[in-house]
């Protein structure tokens, strides 16, 4: 299989900019480039897939830049509905530091910034040299672009075009880049760019956008819709990873092996034959979770992903870590307690029970344990001696519902 048979068969590919393209991915070796502007101080799993080509296009022998949008990323690419909040330059700077350490550890490439280049343009030589080149009737064609026309656009995200197309001209004469790779929300601006190369410098460059990765409701990864998954560990952790993951949606999760591992197509194929024929084991989920994880975060960090998410389905977390059952229970109810109580107040005050006689219905039942431990005496007295770590205390009420104290 070619490389281009394998992105399309990966569903990685959904415009090329010209059929030539095909023949110099399978025969050539190009520099090529891919961005991000710095919104935030990590990348999150929307680009991950996107990012993730780079790689993939390395191991056929082309070399790839990584671009981080120090200049762009104080104008900001226009969103579809509405004019993208500023954020200072103090916070962009911050960003651009994390984003480039993160790509540097992550993917090993080289990282550019395009602040480096853009920053001593004065307006007039911006648009002498650069504005001259793009009719605004072509500028109005772009999908973005025209989508906002009815409830306004500024002038300041007008020209967010003509940014990114002087990045690819500049790179192409100081990198030798001749191809852009990104996501297909960036096909206006990487047509930009090779416009402007085309009437400035007769040159032909080369554009590829890949489909965004969507959940279930066709809903994109992103910072903006709420859902993001950060790369960085310490933003969202190897186990918040593994639990969306491993509860992907079985129409969604062979496309995202797909697109985010490195799996072969027989490997994968054999795996979403296994997955049908036994969908409750998840197989393809923890396939997907473990190439993931450890891509990302090392296969330390994948086991201990499984490890909190076996030991909380089971209850049995004695041998975890103070750390690991913060982690793993962030997202269910946290209560703060003040002082030592009794077993049966902290239920009752943390409405863990709807009131004292339910507690001890719950409690005679045996459907509390405490730390691991069953537990039936109401009186029992709750204190910083019996916490993990002398902090945490863990309800748990029934299989599945969490409750966590934490002690001042």
């Amino acid at each position: 299989m070619t490389l281009f048979e394998d992105l399309k068969w990966r569903g990685l590919i959904k415009d090329i900019s010209s059929p030539e393209l095909e023949k110099k991915l399978n025969e050539e070796s190009l520099t090529f480039y891919i961005g991000t502007d710095p919104t935030a101080d990590s990348m999150h799993i929307g680009h991950f897939s996107s990012f993730l080509i780079a790689t993939r296009l390395a191991k056929y022998g082309h070399k790839p830049i990584l671009l981080v949008g120090g200049a762009t990323g104080l104008i900001g690419d226009p969103k579809p509905s509405q004019e993208r909040q500023m954020i200072t330059r103090e916070e962009v700077e911050k960003n651009v530091i994390g984003l480039t350490k993160q790509a540097e550890s992550i993917f090993g490439f080289e990282v550019v910034n395009n602040y480096d280049w853009t920053k001593d343009i004065s307006v007039i030589d911006f648009l002498r040299d650069y504005g001259k080149y793009i009719n605004v009737n072509y500028m109005l064609d772009k999908d973005i672009i025209s989508r906002r026309l009815e409830t306004g656009i500024t002038f300041c995200e007008f020209a967010y075009t003509l940014l990114q197309g002087m990045d690819f001209v500049y790179l192409n004469k100081a990198k030798g880049v001749t191809l852009q790779v990104a996501g297909s929300d960036q096909w206006g601006n990487i047509t930009t760019g090779i416009e402007m190369a085309r009437k400035m410098n007769d040159t032909e460059l080369f554009g590829m956008t890949m489909p965004l990765v969507v959940d279930a409701n066709g809903v994109k990864f992103g910072k903006t819709e709420g859902n993001a998954l950060w790369l960085d560990k310490n933003k969202t952790s190897s186990y918040e990873l593994y639990q969306y993951l491993i509860n992907s949606d079985d129409k969604c999760v062979i496309q995202y092996l797909k697109q985010l591992t490195f799996l072969s197509k027989e490997e994968i194929e054999e795996i979403e034959a296994k997955h049908n024929e036994r969908p409750e084991e998840r197989l393809a989920q923890k396939a997907l979770a473990h190439e993931v994880i450890t891509f990302l975060h090392g296969e330390e960090e994948y086991n201990k992903a499984v490890l909190i998410s076996e030991s909380l389905f089971s209850g049995n977390i004695a041998n975890l870590t103070l750390e690991e059952i913060e982690s793993g229970l962030k997202d269910v109810p946290n209560f703060e307690i003040d002082s030592e109580c009794t077993l049966i107040d902290l239920l009752v005050n943390n409405k863990v029970a709807s009131s004292r006689r339910e507690a001890r219905e719950f409690l005679t039942a045996g459907s509390i344990t405490l730390n691991g431990e069953k537990v039936t005496d109401e009186n029992m007295m709750i204190n910083k001696e019996l916490a993990i770590g002398n902090k945490a205390v863990v309800i748990r009420r029934g299989k599945k519902k969490y409750y966590m104290g934490l002690f001042k």
